[in-house]
């Protein structure tokens, strides 16, 4: 993954956000709406794509594109930065495969002293008993 080749890839668009700015709000355009074709990148190999398409498959629309928008600022360029940064981190948490887990058998000596505890409990208990009188 070439993060200059994506960032390359991305579009942006401007548009006009709600929120703080005043009357400024009703003159500027603010928001700043990021998207990325995946199906149609060339920066990502075939698995990287089938990798970020499964797990980032909740987000993406019908087309494979990831569409994600920032209003935080009133500055279009802070939210261009904002917004950036934030494909790029959701680009790398999707691209990252878990270690697969390595099942390990439980050592004799934890089943022993669990056995060994379970003995001394129920003795405990048995002598708290009122005795049979039979």
């Amino acid at each position: 993954m070439e993060i200059q080749k994506i960032i390359a890839e991305l579009q942006y668009k401007a548009v006009r956000s709600s929120g703080a700015g005043g009357q400024n709000v009703n003159k500027v355009s603010s928001k700043v709406v990021l998207s990325f074709d995946l199906k149609n990148s060339q920066a990502l190999s075939e698995e990287e794509k089938a990798l970020l398409e499964t797990n980032l498959s909740s987000r993406l629309t019908a087309d494979l594109v990831l569409i994600l928008n920032c209003d935080e600022d009133r500055s279009q360029l802070k939210n261009k930065e904002i917004v950036t940064k934030r494909f790029l981190e959701l680009i790398k948490k999707g691209l990252h495969v878990p270690k697969i887990r390595k099942a390990t058998k439980v050592p004799k000596s934890v089943i022993k002293k669990r056995i060994k505890d379970k003995k001394n409990l129920s003795e405990i208990k048995q002598s708290r008993r009122k005795p049979n009188l039979d």
